[in-house]
């Protein structure tokens, strides 16, 4: 799924810019404590955005905006916006704090169980991908991925010399070890449809990602096979818009559309990735829009098998080049 540069989350929750609630302060129960969901090897990223969820809960329950929060503890109204969204690490401190402010002491063991995960590296922090890292780990836990892109085929299912090769051309004064290390990381992000129960993923292509010739006929050769490889082993549904339908649903370039079950805290979300700085989309009304844009996009589309046939063909076009 991008770059997120320093992380520019779009605004993903309400009430995170500072407005009060609607329903005053005494006619909403404190939340409680609920049945802990952080475990042993707990994913990081979605344990410290659990632990937003419930911090955010907790200051609408008492009515405070974040402004407020932030005047009681001496910080910016940014940092409790960002400590909300999980896009800030809270600290134990700033948990029995927050914890002191909203008046839900018995809560803090809990909540510190949950910004201890928060703080665990995850597997792919030991790669030299710090601006994916947010992504990477929403992307572990998705129970569905929908990918569509116009230039580059998806990560999920690039060979190393098609992703060696996309990556230095869009960085070219990167060191040749991070590169490896980013292709690496690449790859082990691919196990994921590998698992005994991965996530349904679904990638849309435009017609133009596969005629773009990155890194000459022998790459592309072995990413058409990749992609076929994929989708007969039902690890990927694709499906190609051609150019003959014109203009399509979707003004972005790439984005990805992650979903996650039922028991999970963490609501879908939807990642864009720019060129220095990535979005993460998550109010409704944003995800709606994106879902919307991706029902346009498959209507546009050839039929998984049809797509299917014309990777085929394109395969056996790179073989004889």
């Amino acid at each position: 799924m991008p770059t997120t540069g320093g992380g520019a989350y779009s605004s993903a929750v309400a009430n995170a810019d500072g407005e009060r609630p609607a329903q005053p302060a005494e006619a909403r129960p404190i939340p409680g404590r609920r049945k802990p969901q952080a475990r042993a090897g707990a994913n990081p990223t979605l344990r410290q955005r659990e632990l937003g969820i419930r911090l955010r809960e907790l200051r609408n329950a008492v009515g405070l905006t974040v402004e407020e929060v932030g005047q009681e503890m001496l910080c910016s109204p940014t940092k409790i916006s960002r400590l909300e969204t999980g896009s800030r690490r809270a600290s134990l401190r700033d948990v029995r704090d927050l914890c002191a402010i909203y008046g839900v002491r018995e809560l803090e063991p809990e909540l510190a169980a949950l910004a201890r995960l928060g703080r665990e590296p995850g597997w792919w922090s030991q790669y030299d991908e710090p601006v994916l890292s947010p992504y990477i780990g929403l992307e572990q836990e998705a129970v569905a991925i929908s990918a569509y892109s116009m230039y580059f085929v998806p990560a999920l299912l690039q060979t190393s010399d098609y992703a060696r090769a996309t990556m230095r051309a869009i960085e070219r004064k990167m060191d040749p070890a991070v590169l490896d290390q980013r292709v690496e990381a690449r790859l082990r992000r691919q196990e994921l449809l590998d698992q005994q129960t991965p996530p349904r993923y679904r990638a849309l292509l435009d017609e133009s990602v596969l005629r773009r010739q990155v890194g000459g006929a022998a790459v592309m050769r072995a990413q058409f096979e990749k992609i076929l490889k994929s989708a007969t082993e039902e690890k990927a549904t694709v499906q190609v818009i051609p150019f003959e339908v014109g203009a399509h649903g979707s003004t972005d370039s790439n984005f990805v559309l992650l979903e996650f079950g039922d028991s999970s805290p963490q609501g879908p979300v939807v990642f864009v990735e720019g060129l220095f700085s990535n979005r993460y989309q998550e109010r409704k009304v944003e995800i709606d829009r994106y879902r919307e844009a991706l029902e346009y996009l498959r209507d546009a589309a050839l039929s998984p098998r049809d797509s299917i046939s014309l990777i085929a063909e394109l395969a056996i076009s790179a073989s004889s080049s």
